[in-house]
């Protein structure tokens, strides 16, 4: 017989509702925005720097993000793609708000080291 540990090991639909239920909204939040791809860039928005915040505040989850310029194509798009994919992860459990923010506004140090070698800029 299995508990819900052991469900939880093997990456089901239930492991990530048992995530969640253990209290790690967060994480699981965190863990779907890295799964969400800038589609000029092709990189993950979390390994731009885009993503600022993901926390719990009042009874909600919210994730605060940026874009890399205030005229960015993708400014519909993205916070949109985030949103779904942390209400996908979390299984409509906790009601998700995405707020774009421009302080700090966002330049190239924020980039992950990998995407800054995959879009050519020079290590740091």
């Amino acid at each position: 017989m299995t508990g819900p540990a052991d469900r939880a090991e093997a990456g089901t639909v239930a492991a990530d509702l048992f995530k969640v239920r253990a209290g790690d909204t967060v994480g699981a939040a965190s863990d779907a925005l890295g799964g969400v791809y800038d589609p000029e860039l092709g990189l993950d928005i979390v390994s731009l720097g885009l993503i600022y915040d993901v926390r719990e505040e009042d009874g909600r989850l919210v994730v605060e993000m940026t874009l890399t310029t205030v005229g960015c194509p993708a400014s519909e798009s993205l916070p949109d793609m985030a949103a779904s994919a942390v209400e996908e992860a979390l299984g409509c459990a906790v009601e998700v708000e995405v707020r774009l923010v421009w302080d700090p506004p966002w330049d190239p140090s924020m980039l992950s080291d990998a995407a800054a070698m995959a879009l050519g800029f020079r290590n740091r």
